[in-house]
């Protein structure tokens, strides 16, 4: 048992999980707000960093390629024309094609089998493009690493909703997703290094940037499956009453919403038009995402820098960009908003590809590259977190969250096409289209705050002509109304 428990003697198991009836604190008074936090750190000790890991990996193996074109990659392979472009597009239909699929076998087998698999499969695909020795070969390689990465973002992002409640899941969302900018820092840093290797074993610098890190990738995969803890019942560095408070906490902040598996809530979330408009605001952020992601090394290069001077200066655009992040992603959950902190960040990220677009000076452009990144990546997260807060149902939100981060990741077919080197060096047509994606988002962003601020006084105007208030819905009113999701009168939407 572990230490701290407060089971009694007549506790009972039921394939090791403390029954209900056998806990103390039921209702969560021995949590004061000392002790909740206390357990909020010991939750994100165990499952925050791992996960930011696995997203690193993930992001490092499907961007890398932006840093093996520079050392050499196109000529070794014969490519030429927008040969590069296709090979960046290909990636993005099968990873889309997986993440609701992949959403719904996590649901149904259990996060730790599945992560598992999943990373291994694309940790073996991305050590495998190290050793191709055609262009056909690359892009099945790409095609296959869609496929096995398809399933992680979503996967995460469902899993942490699992685990937090609506207004502490942004932060962890930002910090896990931060992992993103990190990846693009040290894939620099890395490729500036592993280039070094050229030669080797009569392999190419740009074969080893794939070989070592595919590597790294299936290590890790190796130990997750022990390190991925599934669900707060079946944690094991929970005591039972740690246990037992996560999941009262999540009750009382979901307000007793449906969460069994059903196939009528993958309808309910088909037939859901906020959804629909949160996947157009996602397009419109992932394809500057991925544009910058893909191409900040090439970009940068036609600043009229070297290839290896190129390779370290897409480090810091990145680190701000972690630090904004973070920082948006905690000041959301603090004021318990998200709509206007997305407006904030697609002014800042259209003001950065603004400078970019209208100068020939390196510096300003360079500049502009730290505000587009900052702008960027904060509202990833941000638009996940937004997304989620408003899904009510945990099968509803998988599958929501999966069409949404599903959609947007087709930016990344739109974002490979976005600098063609008959563009170089000004890419006045690549900076314009992602000006006018993250309009937009801007423009969408705007009409759901203030479509979900009305809608949520008009259901308290609707609460008090019945003489009612949140607090007065008892359990079986709440029951009778589990199944309707967010569209539940006691539901309120996160503005």
């Amino acid at each position: 048992m572990s230490e701290g428990s407060t089971i009694g003697k007549d506790a009972k198991y039921v394939d090791g999980v403390v029954t209900p009836d056998s806990l103390e604190s039921s209702d969560g008074a021995s949590f004061d707000d000392k002790r909740t936090k206390k357990l909020l750190r010991k939750l994100d000790w165990h499952l925050v960093p791992f996960l930011a890991l696995l997203y690193l990996l993930s992001f490092l193996d499907r961007t890398n390629i932006g840093n093996a074109r520079l050392a050499g990659l196109e000529k070794d392979l014969g490519m030429k024309g927008l040969d590069y472009n296709v090979a960046l597009a290909v990636f993005f239909p099968w990873y889309v094609a997986a993440e609701v699929p992949s959403n719904l076998m996590m649901k149904k087998t259990r996060p730790s089998l599945w992560l598992t698999i999943i990373m291994l499969a694309w940790g073996i695909t991305m050590t495998l493009m190290g050793v191709v020795t055609s262009y056909a070969g690359l892009l099945a390689c790409r095609m296959a690493l869609g496929v096995a990465e398809g399933g992680l973002f979503p996967g995460v992002t469902f899993y942490i909703t699992m685990w937090y409640r609506r207004h502490e899941c942004g932060l962890r969302m930002a910090i896990f997703f931060s992992a993103a900018t990190l990846a693009g820092a040290f894939g620099g840093l890395l490729a500036r290094g592993i280039t070094e290797m050229d030669g080797v074993g009569g392999k190419p610098g740009w074969a080893w940037i794939f070989i070592l890190e595919g590597i790294a990738t299936v290590i890790v995969a190796c130990i997750a499956y022990w390190a991925i803890n599934d669900y707060p019942e079946t944690a094991k560095f929970l005591t039972a009453e740690e246990s037992k408070e996560v999941q009262r906490r999540l009750k009382a902040d979901r307000t007793s919403l449906a969460d069994e598996y059903d196939i009528k809530y993958f309808f309910h979330a088909v037939k859901d038009w906020k959804i629909y408009v949160h996947m157009l605001i996602t397009i419109g952020i992932y394809t500057p995402l991925y544009s910058f992601s893909l191409f900040l090394p090439t970009i940068v290069k036609n600043m009229g820098y070297s290839n290896k001077e190129s390779q370290l200066m897409t480090v810091p655009p990145y680190v701000f960009a972690c630090i904004c992040t973070i920082a948006a992603g905690y000041l959301a959950d603090r004021t318990k908003q998200r709509g206007i902190f997305m407006i904030a960040a697609c002014l800042c990220s259209i003001v950065g590809f603004t400078m970019l677009i209208s100068t020939h000076k390196p510096g300003v452009q360079y500049l502009g590259t730290f505000l587009a990144a900052g702008g960027i990546y904060p509202n990833v997260p941000m638009g996940v977190a937004w997304n989620g807060n408003n899904i009510g149902g945990s099968t509803k939100r998988g599958v929501g969250i999966a069409m949404h981060v599903g959609f947007g990741n087709l930016g990344g077919t739109i974002a490979a096409f976005a600098y063609r080197k008959a563009d170089a060096p000004r890419y006045f047509s690549g900076h314009g289209l992602l000006i006018a994606t993250t309009s937009m988002s801007l423009a969408l962003c705007c009409f759901m705050t203030a479509y979900l601020g009305k809608e949520n006084a008009r259901r308290d105007a609707l609460m008090v002509e019945q003489g009612l208030t949140l607090e007065s819905y008892s359990d079986e009113m709440k029951e009778a109304e589990r199944e309707k999701g967010d569209n539940a009168t006691f539901f309120r939407y996160t503005v």
